[in-house]
């Protein structure tokens, strides 16, 4: 096993480590008077049950985030499998993200992806300094999840999409 202390470690290194822990895609979403908004976000979990409360975590450097957090309401989509193009058509800045993708619209007005497996609409409800990133908390407002047949999630693992097979219990 090989470790480092805190005041040596290297951001590669840090990188790759936490890269070892599976996670889901998202997209969280917005719209403001220029349009819809949106990028790619892996660093997504509930917060509580009640209040219903979800969080964020998004780089201090984002031109996109600034406009949705201006607006006071976001939406969270959770990616299925099969939708990569998706999180990469997001995840890259100074392109028309919205290109070509079916959407409706929450009852607040946040954009939401068709298929997906869920989505939240949330208010944002407060914001830390963490770093070189802002962690976000939204309030919960509005949900749903794909009726019917249940697609796998988008799976995010050492830098790599992957997939569950929802049906194999260990």
């Amino acid at each position: 096993m090989r470790t480092t202390t805190s005041n040596t470690i290297d951001p590669a290194c840090f990188r790759r480590t936490v890269g070892r822990y599976a996670s889901g895609i998202t997209i969280i979403s917005g719209h403001d008077d220029q349009g819809p908004l949106g990028f790619t976000c892996q660093s997504f979990y509930s917060v509580s049950v009640d209040p219903p409360l979800v969080s964020f975590s998004v780089m201090k450097t984002s031109s996109t985030y600034p406009r949705i957090r201006d607006t006071g309401t976001f939406a969270v989509n959770i990616l299925s499998h099969g939708q990569e193009a998706v999180s990469d058509q997001f995840a890259r800045s100074g392109t028309d993200k919205w290109a070509r993708l079916p959407v409706r619209s929450t009852d607040q007005g946040n954009p939401l992806l068709e298929g997906t497996l869920a989505w939240l609409d949330c208010q944002i409800w407060a914001e830390y300094d963490a770093g070189d990133h802002v962690i976000v908390i939204g309030r919960v407002m509005e949900l749903g999840t794909t009726d019917g047949h249940h697609p796998a999630p988008l799976m995010y693992f050492e830098g790599k999409y992957r997939a569950l097979r929802p049906d194999e219990v260990v």
